[in-house]
């Protein structure tokens, strides 16, 4: 996973991904979606999708895949390496989703929420898939907002698709927890090397994982409140307001 791109200039979003396995190019294939960072006040967010020949379900089962959530910063990088080590049956993708262009979102005059941010991002990756070549036949989705209205719009824009979209799918389909685990792995890589525009001094580097409970984060957003690029404006997680 490059990650030069993006490191290069962490304004703007960044879409990564492998090369399509040729099974993937011919056979009928499955997708997961899932997603790492929603909501945090520093860093960004990532989608990332999973996807392999529905023949080979098993094969990927094997790897042991599970809920990111779930495994330590180690195993989640040993279980990527050997997704991305699997690449005659196994594609990923990930988008890198700059807290910059996040907030700038939030702001817009025409209502833009994060639900739609996260549809119009995952809908994107399976576009990208497709475009590549990928047979994609069927998707498993960790819900964003009401599962049923999700899993309706999936299905009016990738009709001929099979579309499952449920509450925790990242524990429940090991597809959707592969795609875990490239999400949270990329936005791991990232925060450990996220370089700030502003220059915030000794602080630069002790900013803890980005998520709000930790106290390194909660302590540079509340020293910060001008509010540097790499913070995102849900100030409330962390007790500041204006």
């Amino acid at each position: 996973m490059d990650l030069d791109k993006f490191e290069r200039d962490n304004s703007q979003n960044c879409l990564l991904s492998s090369a399509v396995p040729e099974p993937c190019k011919g056979e009928p294939c499955c997708l997961g979606i899932d997603e790492a960072g929603r909501g945090p006040v520093l860093g960004p967010m990532v989608y990332g999708i999973c996807y392999c020949p529905v023949s080979r379900k098993k094969d990927l089962e094997d790897l042991k895949v599970a809920d990111s959530k779930t495994l330590s910063e180690s195993e989640r990088e040993r279980l990527f390496e050997k997704l991305d080590r699997a690449p005659d049956f196994i594609g990923w993708a990930v988008h890198i989703l700059s807290p910059n262009v996040i907030s700038t979102s939030m702001q817009q005059r025409a209502k833009y929420n994060l639900n739609a941010l996260s549809h119009d991002t995952a809908i994107g990756l399976v576009q990208h898939a497709l475009d590549s070549g990928a047979q994609i036949t069927e998707i498993f989705v960790d819900t964003v907002g009401p599962a049923d209205k999700y899993q309706e719009k999936l299905k009016k824009i990738f009709p001929g698709i099979e579309v499952t979209v449920k509450p925790k799918a990242d524990s429940l389909f090991p597809v959707v927890s592969a795609a875990s685990i490239c999400a949270k792995v990329a936005r791991d890589r990232v925060v450990k090397g996220w370089k700030f525009l502003e220059d915030l001094g000794e602080n630069d580097s002790d900013y803890g994982s980005g998520y709000p409970n930790g106290q390194s984060t909660k302590d540079l957003n509340l020293l910060y409140c001008s509010r540097p690029e790499a913070l995102s404006l849900y100030w409330e997680l962390v007790g500041y307001t204006e």
